[in-house]
């Protein structure tokens, strides 16, 4: 709850940012490959499926700037499915699983030319599992890191590796991703 809490705290306080450069005001939006892993552990059972692995799906993403450094930006990652075939104590079984999030967060950007930044951001995430028809929603801290190229004013490329909080189920997705991204600013 602490870390929620500090995550709140720092989104408001990138929305309290002071406009100053010529970013501020402007708006982006992007899109993005998320690739994430999963992890199927159920005790006791053996499985020709793999236990594990990565998945390449989407994120929709869209941003304000506050100023050069500051800005707010709200996204939508889909994990997609995921299916586990085992068999434990002779009864066969499955697992579906799908996942995604949405988050909010506040970003910090720092030039360290005319084309490159590093960035952080620092929110809440709402995540989504659905796992055999049950649904389960967790909120938890939602964190970035990353780096963004810009091919020209408009067009940039990003990379990063995003921390979604933890799930409802300790089966399926796990918290964390590596994103390219690529964004437009208006």
């Amino acid at each position: 709850m602490k870390k929620i809490l500090f995550a709140l705290i720092a989104s408001a306080t990138a929305l309290t940012g002071v406009a100053q450069a010529a970013d501020a005001g402007t708006a982006y939006v992007g899109a993005g490959l998320v690739g994430s892993r999963y992890k199927f552990d159920i005790p006791n059972s053996t499985s020709s499926d793999d236990r594990s692995g990565s998945k390449v799906s989407g994120k929709l993403f869209a941003g304000y700037n506050l100023d050069k450094n500051w800005a707010v930006e709200g996204g939508y990652a889909d994990f997609g499915k995921n299916t586990y075939n085992y068999t434990q104590n002779g009864v066969s079984g499955k697992i579906e699983s799908k996942s995604n999030s949405l988050y909010l967060a506040g970003k910090y950007s720092q030039p360290i030319n005319e084309q490159f930044a590093v960035f952080g951001k620092l929110g809440v995430a709402r995540n989504s599992d659905k796992i055999n028809g049950n649904k389960g929603d967790k909120t938890g801290l939602y964190a970035s890191v990353g780096g963004e190229y810009a091919i020209n004013k408009n067009v940039s490329l990003s990379l990063e590796y995003e921390h979604y909080g933890k799930n409802e189920s300790d089966l399926g997705r796990k918290s964390g991703a590596i994103t390219g991204g690529l964004r437009y600013n208006f």
